[in-house]
């Protein structure tokens, strides 16, 4: 299984619990490297996935602006991935567009507007 998206969380004990009491926990240094480990593989997983829209033409709803480039724009594919693009927020908000993907990130999408 290969996820867009994943969150994961080292392991802790969570008090009142019957593992909490537990004398053979797992030793953070493990714990740790488990959590990389997995991190890592989430990242090339979501990676390949993004790499799926490299040349497509794709329906992107206009959900905000890129708070890191003030002349592009935030939508999502309908499958919740996000697109960023060259437009002005307050003619597109909410809009649906054509997004042609021009590049493929870990976590997002770049691409054009078509008309």
């Amino acid at each position: 299984v290969k996820f867009d998206n994943l969150n994961a969380f080292a392991y802790s004990t969570r008090p009142n619990t019957e593992a909490a009491t537990f004398v053979d926990q797992i030793p953070e240094d493990v714990k740790k490297d488990r959590l990389l480990r997995v991190q890592e593989l989430a990242a090339r997983h979501a990676l390949e996935r993004s790499e799926r829209y490299l040349g497509r033409t794709v329906e992107v709803l206009v959900e905000d602006k890129n708070p890191r480039n003030a002349l592009q724009v935030m939508g999502r594919t309908r499958q919740g991935r996000q697109v960023y693009f060259d437009g002005d927020i307050e003619t597109l908000m909410g809009q649906f567009v054509n997004v042609h993907i021009t590049e493929a990130r870990t976590w997002s999408l770049m691409g054009e507007m078509k008309s």
